[in-house]
């Protein structure tokens, strides 16, 4: 009985000098590394872990080399194996806790709260889904190693080694969908298709990619719904990613009107409008007359924004503001049916007659800069080139 004493006594000092260092060592660095991201992270994330494994390792010690005396007996293997399979487990939880601790770091230095993110969602990305790898793989490794401390594992694995052939292949055809997301997901986070924040439309919704994993990606769809689709989808079917480049995307509002809507004066409406808006970021402001059959014509505005939420909230503003615009000045170019009745000869006096003489028609104005879409401005140059090539004949764009 006092043989176990002592080794109780042993093990509760050896468990005490070890709190005492660690909360030395995490006091030192919680001093002195103030300047540090990369020592503020380690003192937040591993000082639990590091507390857990070093009281759990100084106890094994003390109990195993304070029991001499019931060498052979089966409470003392019992106490050593348990205390085994502790000290793999807390090393484990340190060894993800130091792994975090330097991610953190890592994205840290890459903000994401700043209009042009588009690097730092890339990297941002790559980090959560390489965090999510390697703590599957210290679990599953941190599992392997508990199991082999069993002597009938281990007495087992040979004949495991002999049909891990056919375990192989069965298993992969029974995880060949888990397997396929795994890898569309790695493939994701490294070919830069799509990324954290990013602005996509899928399956017809217009969202937010919120959370990427290695089997499934979550899309906060605008309205708040949550659109939950596998990593495979994105590497086998198309979808539109508005922020791949950069935030700054175009967006068009298109008006179904009369013939008779000046089309000059409705431009001049469109620029007042934007240049009164912070919405608009400057770059393009475009009003042109895309069709005109059916006895109407349709006239798009295309503008530009910062981001996708500003650019939905200036097609609405530009939707609400040309729709009033045109009702309250402009009533005569509403849409409107027309239907004429009159002799088949053409001879009444309302009806129209070919006029017998050319008209001399007037030389149109050359267009602003507002009227098109490439060319006009450095921005329509620079599209204009994107679209057509530099190498094409300048004749191939019209």
């Amino acid at each position: 009985m006092q043989d176990f004493l002592e080794t109780i006594v042993a093990a509760a000092a050896v468990a005490a000098i070890a709190l005492l260092l660690v909360e030395v060592v995490h006091r030192a660095l919680r001093r002195f590394g103030r300047r540090s991201q990369l020592t503020a992270e380690l003192t937040e994330h591993v000082y639990r872990p590091f507390q857990v494994a070093a009281t759990v390792l100084a106890v094994q010690f003390a109990v195993r080399f304070t029991t001499g005396y019931a060498v052979g007996t089966p409470w003392r293997q019992v106490a050593l194996h348990t205390l085994v399979l502790t000290v793999v487990a807390a090393t484990a939880w340190l060894v993800a806790a130091l792994l975090v601790a330097v991610e953190d770091t890592a994205l840290a230095r890459f903000r994401v709260d700043v209009p042009n993110n588009r690097h730092a969602r890339r990297v941002r990305t790559q980090v959560v889904l390489l965090r999510r790898l390697t703590i599957v793989v210290i679990v599953v490794l941190t599992v392997g190693v508990m199991l082999m401390t069993f002597p009938a594992v281990r007495g087992i694995g040979a004949g495991v080694l002999t049909s891990a052939g056919v375990v192989g292949v069965v298993a992969a055809l029974a995880a060949q969908s888990l397997l396929g997301n795994v890898i569309a997901g790695l493939q994701l986070a490294f070919s830069d298709a799509v990324r954290l924040d990013d602005v996509v439309v899928v399956e017809g919704e217009w969202g937010r990619i919120e959370e990427l994993t290695l089997s499934y990606v979550v899309v906060q769809i605008w309205d708040d719904r949550r659109l939950i689709l596998p990593t495979s989808y994105f590497t086998s079917t198309p979808f539109e990613n508005w922020t791949r480049t950069e935030a700054a995307v175009l967006g068009t509002a298109e008006f179904e009107v009369d013939w008779a809507i000046p089309v000059q004066a409705m431009r001049e409406e469109l620029r007042r409008l934007v240049e009164s808006t912070e919405l608009w970021d400057g770059r393009v402001c475009v009003l042109q007359v895309t069709d005109a059959t059916g006895g109407t014509i349709t006239v798009r505005a295309l503008v530009s924004a910062g981001d996708a939420g500003s650019l939905w909230d200036l097609r609405c503003l530009v939707r609400e503001h040309l729709v009033g615009w045109v009702r309250d000045h402009r009533p005569t170019a509403l849409p409107r049916t027309r239907t004429e009745i009159g002799d088949a000869s053409g001879a009444l006096e309302w009806q129209w007659v070919r006029p017998r003489q050319p008209v001399r028609r007037r030389q149109e104005p050359e267009l602003p800069d507002d009227a098109r879409v490439f060319g006009g401005s450095d921005d329509g140059a620079a599209r204009s080139e994107a679209f057509v090539g530099p190498e094409e004949h300048a004749d191939a764009r019209r």
